[in-house]
């Protein structure tokens, strides 16, 4: 699979999040603060498995198609990735 900039850039974005989060910890920020931002950063990271799978999936069931195999498989896999992320 091929992970674009855009999945890339999502990564990073979350990498500033949570040094953002460790420099709160260190400066003492309040504890509300911080769970919020680690929870944004969950959020983040959640959507961004969302996006890496479905991309695979669309290429997996793409592929599928062309060479006359079920997609089914495929798309269990993709659930079952996603369920087992929560």
């Amino acid at each position: 699979m091929d992970y674009n900039d855009q999945m890339k850039n999502r990564i990073k974005r979350i990498e500033g999040q949570l040094r953002g989060v460790l420099k709160m910890m260190e400066e003492n920020e309040d504890c509300k603060d911080i769970i919020t931002q680690l929870s944004a950063s969950r959020t983040a990271i959640d959507r961004t498995m969302g996006v890496i799978v479905s991309a695979n999936l669309v290429e997996c069931v793409e592929r599928a198609i062309e060479n006359g195999e079920d997609t089914q498989d495929y798309v269990d896999t993709a659930v079952d990735l996603l369920v087992k992320s929560r």
